[in-house]
């Protein structure tokens, strides 16, 4: 089992930046895949963007393509995921999660930790 602990969120204006980190620990960090995940209040949770396990797939929701990066340092048991031109429809609690695979879906069922979340909240 991987534990996760996310953070670097905060308070940001419309087309500012934020770099998100996700600290895991576990023997399997670097054999699954990851993903982030953000929930807005009264909004069911919704994939942003998921990694192999060596990096050398990503995916992103449609919303963040081309804004957001999602990356990895297996030496490290560390994802990333750099949040540029930011928007206030980006607003929400982000999650990292550890996938039962070597790759990550965007289903939720398919990651099996999670970390605590980080809140992303930007201004208009």
């Amino acid at each position: 089992q991987v534990q996760l602990v996310d953070s670097g969120g905060g308070l940001v204006q419309a087309g500012g930046s934020l770099r998100l980190s996700c600290a895991a620990s576990g023997r399997t960090f670097s054999s699954v895949g990851m993903g982030w995940f953000r929930q807005a209040p009264e909004k069911p949770r919704e994939f942003v963007a998921g990694i192999s396990w060596d990096g050398g797939m990503t995916s992103y929701t449609d919303s963040v393509k081309g804004r957001f990066t999602i990356s990895r340092d297996n030496a490290k048991n560390s994802v990333y995921l750099q949040m540029d031109s930011l928007k206030p429809e980006d607003t929400a609690v982000y999650f990292c999660a550890a996938a039962r695979r070597m790759y990550a879906s965007t289903w939720p069922a398919d990651f099996s930790s999670w970390g605590q979340g980080t809140q992303v909240t930007v201004s208009s």
